[in-house]
């Protein structure tokens, strides 16, 4: 009987250090997503070359402090931001789109409060100077229907951040703005893909960004897929993961 007995404890204790783990696992991983990192997929082009269809990156939650768009389900608890860190010209930043706070928008801090953004002809204009572009090689995409090229070109912005834009049309509407003065406490978002990317040039859809919208700054890609393929068919990774792209630096 002992023995028996013995042997049930055991089964039952193993059982119940089984469910702990499993609780404390949870825990920290809700930690490290409210606080630390949170992981997003990009689901369009507007971000390339940059960010591709398919990948899978992480966003530091902590690198601007923490708004009520920190936690899960915005919770309406406090205003504002705690331990504030203005975002750095030249940043990729995930935040909420201000007309609507359930959607998440990802794009580049082009233009810092007070500011005085433009297009004129393609070339950026940030308080009356042209930014720095020059041609590179094309971006090539190949598909079934053949191989595509798109102008590419780098940029680099007063503060010295670098990187890539692409021009799908160099007459297209938005290569000609009106000039767009950020208001205080509010940032201007543009996408990599200039012809393709729904941002801050468009006032009635996304606007000037408010500092509270801000989620995080995305780090790093750790997963990518090619678009259109689903991420959960594992036995398919051979073939459709893009390991060149795996923890790459953003």
């Amino acid at each position: 009987m002992s023995v028996a007995g013995d042997r049930y404890g055991s089964e039952r204790g193993g059982f119940g250090e089984t469910v702990k783990i499993i609780v404390q696992a949870l825990i920290l991983a809700l930690i490290v997503r409210t606080f630390l990192f949170q992981p997003f997929t990009i689901p369009s082009g507007s971000m390339k070359d940059t960010l591709l269809v398919g990948d899978y990156l992480f966003v530091s939650k902590y690198a601007y402090g923490y708004s009520r768009y920190s936690l899960p389900f915005s919770p309406d608890i406090f205003s504002g931001r705690i331990w504030a860190e203005p975002p750095t010209r030249g940043d990729v930043a995930v935040f909420k789109l201000p007309r609507d706070p359930s959607v998440d928008y990802i794009k580049r801090v082009i233009g810092l409060p007070g500011d005085k953004i433009q297009m004129i002809d393609g070339v950026l204009q940030i308080n009356g100077t042209p930014v720095p572009k020059v041609k590179i090689d094309d971006y090539v995409t190949t598909d079934e229907f053949g191989e595509t090229r798109v102008a590419r070109y780098r940029e680099t912005l007063p503060n010295g951040v670098s990187y890539e834009v692409l021009d799908l049309d160099p007459h297209s509407f938005s290569d000609n703005t009106p000039v767009f003065e950020v208001p205080a406490g509010h940032y201007f978002m543009m996408g990599d893909n200039r012809d393709n990317s729904t941002d801050s040039r468009v006032l009635g859809a996304v606007g000037y960004v408010p500092f509270e919208n801000f989620v995080g700054r995305a780090e790093i890609v750790f997963f990518s897929v090619k678009e259109g393929e689903p991420a959960w068919q594992f036995w398919r990774w051979p073939w459709t993961v893009r390991f060149d792209r795996i923890f790459k630096l953003i």
